[in-house]
């Protein structure tokens, strides 16, 4: 560019040539009125203008304002020359802000070059959308963006560039894209063949994911399917190897965006992604010279990790990575030792066993004093979460020993910590005061008020702590250098329980005041005020130090400060009344206990950690944590979608909402991103007829045919679906899902993780596993979704019903109605009475009847029932959780009334009904 533009490049050279910075403004200025006259005099080509634009540009690097040529550089955007438009472009991400009023200007230069067939064009207004990001052009553009993401002609480069565009509009404005009704668009580009593209969309799904989990589930299938696929198969280009690491940064995303679920009940699923984490971690059981691979490597090792221990703490695998990270934090390199830590603090977090992290305590202790303050803050971490009632006066211990040579960046995090820590794991009264105490007078300036707060209501709510605390905390005093908060505790207490110990020796009325007034003249005026608190209290109990309090009292009431002598007055005039006065003994009571609340100190040390883009699946502070933080979790959901009876839950819960670090909540408009249910009298008939049938066609259109074949011994089945396609361009991004209503009753799994493409004009086999538990009612749903062209969706029923498990017993009559007596009538039987259909001929279709009833699990029981035209059944459902169930049925068809009398029994009224509502719709069509 420069070597075309010689008068951009003389005036750079001008530049760079002043010797002063008043040289340069001397010249910045007269070029900056040369524009200003050439623009005013118009009449400028193409070349001109980006000339001076570029002049322009180079200006306002420079660090100078600059107030022209805005209007030229929107010109220039609607250049059809590359140079021209690359020249705008820059000019409007640079010099105009993102409520600038020339924006709105160039909103429709920037949709017709999204629009355009011109992939660099595309590209240069994709760019502009992502720096300026402004919330109108956010909401004007992001359908487009949306559309050149998902759109079959968009190359690679371009899809990638999309998927950060609508990244960065949503994180500034979240608003303004539908995640909802984009998700099975955008999560189906994860099967794309590149992966660079699959890197960036699933960046963008990683952030969708997380504020709308339930419209973008399908992803969990995605993401183990992709990671099966590189890491098992090794499907991936050459290009996306790192040091041998099949792309690391997608796989590294892929195993957090799997933690943002709760682990899958799928078999298929769960051992897929076993085998994933257990073939990572066998790569990283040994290093390589090559530090780039090492890195690669233990950035994908370290997530995995973190995966598996989310997935199950009590796993193999999690003992495995235990003994990893017992290597990794005595590791000589400080990001391994970092990292190590970091993921042990992960695991502590979780485990229902510390047992294989207290190993390493003392390793971990030492790391309290490593040379880099990160790693430091990683041990602290670690330490806090790996605290428990057996290890709590040691940890304890050693953070308050490191506490007074720490980094001042780390002592405020530690003073909680060691606050919350000594509280909650308080074996006795005595320790959590000494502990506390010691605490307050170590770390002086970094205590917060919560801190003595807690303390305060503790003592105030225990009383068998109170005159201990009293005696403590005048030990504490008699030191040279008593901090403020030191002296806040000690005021407030003694003030209260003061007088339980001013028997004792060394604890008189007049030691306690001339020990604690001995510190208020280093003190703030707040301070100052609470001691005066102490002082009236003690006129009420300590009578016999009276004029000294009221000395007190007269000086503070010639202060400056206005609420120091409002004090003194109030107090004075109080103290100054009769002795018998029942006034200042109402006024002056012992404070009552206080309301059981939730510590604060919890939420306070939680605000300390901000939330960063990619919010963290735990926190810390052991399991006890994060198990309140996902029943916050549970309840904050409760209310998202509506529900009363979570909505008037105790404050209590409202504070310990601040402890989530990751919003889970369902996104109420999730339901809307389901598959329609396919519906059409074809569709229909095929699927009443594979209830009774092994095998069919199950759904058909003009691009793929559904068919099944399915096979019952007992409680368990298999069907296998076959997937057609009918077209000749394959279907990429193939995703099947199965929607079981009721998961406790029936169990519907994949056999292996269906493949994500379908060749034109060939078919692919799904195997299903099916289990009944109990009896059930609404049949599963398959939901499919492909590309061909455009985003597919469709749901089918499958022929799962609860008659696929009955098993065909023989009877003679004498058994068959001794049982059908023994059952009796209602509620065990059900019975109806419909009209039939007949045949062409005006015949009743037995033949049809029997197959039915017979493909329905009954056995056909012939020379039964007196009347030949009467059917008779009988069979066994077979339950896994609720065992056998009879079943019996009689079919009395009236071929003249045109009516047939259907009656069920079975020893589960269910079973009956069940049974009854299956069989009434498919008798009473049967001629057709």
């Amino acid at each position: 560019m420069a070597t075309t533009m010689r008068g951009l490049t003389q005036f750079i050279a001008d530049i760079r040539g002043a010797r002063v910075r008043e040289l340069e403004e001397k010249r910045i200025n007269k070029e900056m009125a040369n524009i200003r006259k050439k623009f005013k005099d118009g009449g400028l080509d193409g070349y001109q203008k980006k000339k001076y634009v570029a002049k322009i540009i180079f200006t306002y690097i420079l660090g100078y304002k600059v107030d022209v040529g805005h209007m030229e550089a929107v010109n220039l955007i609607s250049s059809s020359k590359y140079s021209e438009k690359q020249i705008g472009y820059l000019a409007v991400t640079l010099l105009m802000h993102e409520n600038s009023d020339f924006l709105r200007l160039v909103v429709n230069s920037i949709r017709k070059d999204l629009d355009s067939n011109n992939e660099i064009d595309n590209c240069l207004a994709l760019h502009a959308i992502a720096n300026v990001g402004g919330s109108e052009m956010a909401e004007a553009l992001a359908e487009d963006v949306h559309r050149l993401l998902i759109s079959p002609t968009s190359q690679s480069f371009v899809k990638k560039k999309a998927a950060l565009t609508l990244l960065r509009l949503y994180r500034k404005h979240p608003e303004v894209i539908p995640a909802d009704e984009w998700a099975l668009r955008i999560v189906s580009i994860m099967d794309d063949h590149d992966l660079g593209v699959v890197l960036c969309v699933t960046s963008l799904v990683m952030a969708l994911a997380q504020d709308h989990l339930d419209a973008f589930a399908v992803c969990y299938t995605k993401a183990v399917d992709r990671l099966n696929r590189m890491v098992i198969e090794h499907e991936y280009a050459a290009t996306y190897a790192y040091y041998k690491v099949p792309s690391p940064w997608l796989q590294v995303k892929l195993l957090r965006l799997l933690q943002y679920y709760s682990p899958s009940e799928d078999p298929t699923i769960r051992s897929a992604l076993h085998q994933v984490l257990q073939t990572i971690m066998n790569n990283c059981s040994e290093l390589s010279r090559n530090v780039q691979h090492n890195n690669a490597q233990h950035a994908v090792l370290f997530e995995a990790i973190g995966l598996a221990i989310h997935l199950d703490t009590s796993s193999p695998l999690v003992n495995n990575a235990a003994v990893l990270l017992a290597r990794f934090i005595s590791s000589k390199e400080t990001n391994v030792r970092y990292l190590g830590l970091d993921t042990m603090a992960h695991m502590a977090a979780r485990a229902d066993s510390l047992d294989p992290i207290k190993k390493h305590q003392t390793t971990i202790i030492l790391s309290l004093r490593d040379k880099d303050i990160s790693v430091r803050r990683r041990a602290l971490d670690l330490l806090y979460s790996m605290c428990d009632t057996d290890s709590s006066e040691l940890i304890v211990g050693e953070l308050l020993r490191y506490l007074k040579i720490a980094d001042y960046a780390l002592r405020e995090e530690m003073v909680l910590k060691i606050a919350i820590l000594t509280e909650k794991y308080a074996n006795s009264y005595k320790w959590y005061v000494d502990t506390i105490l010691q605490l307050i007078s170590a770390a002086g300036d970094h205590v917060g008020d919560e801190v003595w707060y807690r303390v305060v209501q503790i003592v105030t709510n225990t009383e068998d702590l109170q005159e201990y605390a009293a005696r403590v905390v005048l030990e504490h005093l008699k030191t040279p250098s008593a901090h403020e908060s030191l002296v806040k505790v000690a005021g407030y207490i003694l003030g209260e329980y003061g007088h339980l110990v001013a028997n004792e020796p060394g604890y008189s009325p007049m030691e306690q005041f001339q020990l604690l007034h001995s510190k208020s003249q280093f003190c703030l005026a707040s301070t100052r005020a609470l001691l005066l608190t102490t002082y009236i209290k003690w006129v009420n109990v300590f009578p016999e130090i009276k004029p000294q309090l009221l000395n007190i009292f007269e000086r503070y009431r010639h202060v400056l400060d206005a609420d120091l002598q409002q004090r003194a007055c109030e107090y004075y005039a109080l103290a100054s009344r009769p002795e018998n006065d029942e006034l200042l003994a109402n006024i002056c009571e012992e404070m009552p206990p206080f309301p059981p609340r939730v510590s604060t100190l919890v939420g306070r040390l939680d605000r300390k950690h901000g939330d960063t883009e990619d919010k963290r699946t735990w926190i810390h502070g052991g399991k006890e944590a994060n198990l309140e933080r996902q029943m916050t979790q549970r309840k904050r959901a409760k209310k998202a979608n509506g529900d009363v009876s979570a909505a008037g839950q105790g404050d209590s819960e409202d504070v310990m909402a601040s402890l989530a670090g990751l919003e889970i909540t369902p996104s109420p408009g999730a339901a809307n991103n389901a598959s329609v249910l396919a519906t059409g009298p074809n569709i229909d008939r095929w699927f009443d007829k594979l209830t009774y049938s092994p095998e069919g066609v199950l759904y058909e259109d003009v691009q793929i045919q559904v068919g099944v074949k399915s096979r019952y011994q007992g409680h368990l089945g298999q069907l296998a679906v076959y997937v057609g396609n009918k077209v000749s361009a394959p279907l990429e991004s193939f995703t099947t899902t199965i929607n079981v209503h009721d998961t406790e009753a029936l169990s519907v799994t994949f056999a292996k993780l269906p493949q994500s493409t379908i060749a034109a004009r060939s078919q692919i086999q799904i195997l299903l596993h099916i289990e009944c538990k109990r009896v059930f009612v609404i049949p599963p749903i398959l939901n499919i979704s492909y590309l061909t062209g455009s985003h597919q969706t469709m749901a089918v029923r499958l022929p799962i019903v609860i008659t696929k498990f009955f098993e065909q017993v023989k009877l003679g009559p004498a058994d068959f109605f001794e049982r059908w007596k023994l059952i009796g009538g209602p509620p065990r039987e059900v019975q109806a009475i419909f009209p039939v259909e007949l045949t062409s001929g005006g015949q009743l279709d037995l033949a049809k009847h029997k197959q039915v009833i017979s493909g329905h699990g009954l056995n056909h029981l012939s020379d039964v029932d007196p009347n030949p035209n009467n059917i008779v059944g009988a069979g066994v459902l077979h339950m896994s959780n609720e065992g056998k169930v009879g079943c019996l049925l009689r079919s009395e068809p009236n071929q003249e009334a045109k009516l047939c009398r259907l009656t069920v029994r079975s020893t589960s009224e269910q079973v009956a009904a069940e049974v009854e509502k299956l069989l009434q719709k498919l008798l009473s069509a049967a001629a057709s």
